[in-house]
């Protein structure tokens, strides 16, 4: 095989290198498309956030937005029912999408989070995304934990449920849920004055025996 010459040489590596060049372009222009994607999603008054909030204001329940001194600021706080609502997007906080765990119960930084119907992750940047996904669902879990220990019902609506062909379902579901949490509360918290009067009546009854005997 003849040996190339040093401008044949020259020429080749230019070659590559412009298409190595056009190659980082390209890279680093769907890079900025997507982040520009990004950046114009808003965190509040979303799409979602607006269906469930006038279909709640439609079957008659008030509410608070955005609540800011509780965990994780809830898109809604319903006081009388004392719930929170979550409408979460489905591909931010990886709706579907199973964390994998090692067997001591640590999760595996490494282990990569597969694709569930709603949720796609992007295959540019894919570390970064699976990365960023899962210390939402993290966070979310931390958050309603601690609505819970405050004595906090969650409701969780996911982006996917709210489509055309299931959104009155699902507002019907919500206004249930709700509807149901307020009976049983309202149980508990009679069971609870009943059980307190009982023990006021027979703490009453008893000191009245012994002055009775003295």
């Amino acid at each position: 095989m003849d040996k190339l010459s040093a401008r044949q040489r020259h020429a080749k590596a230019a070659i590559k290198g412009e298409q190595s060049d056009a190659c980082i372009c390209s890279a680093e222009r769907e890079q900025a498309r997507r982040s520009a994607n990004m950046a114009a999603i808003k965190s509040k008054d979303t799409k979602p956030e607006m269906i469930v909030r006038r279909g709640l204001w439609r079957r008659g329940f008030r509410y608070r937005l955005n609540h800011k001194r509780l965990p994780g600021h809830p898109d809604l706080v319903l006081r009388k029912y004392r719930t929170c609502i979550f409408v979460n997007g489905c591909f931010w906080h990886g709706h579907n999408v199973a964390l994998p765990q090692m067997s001591d119960g640590r999760r595996k930084m490494e282990d990569i989070i597969e694709n569930s119907d709603c949720c796609k992750i992007p295959k540019t940047n894919r570390d970064f995304w699976v990365s960023k996904i899962r210390r939402n669902k993290e966070r979310d879990r931390e958050e309603q934990r601690q609505l819970a220990q405050m004595g906090w019902h969650c409701i969780t609506v996911w982006e996917c449920e709210l489509k055309p062909s299931k959104r009155e379902e699902t507002l019907e579901s919500i206004a249930f849920t709700l509807n149901h949490i307020f009976l049983q509360d309202r149980r508990c918290k009679m069971a609870d004055e009943n059980s307190k009067e009982y023990h006021q009546e027979e703490s009453e009854n008893y000191l009245k025996a012994a002055e009775e005997e003295m």
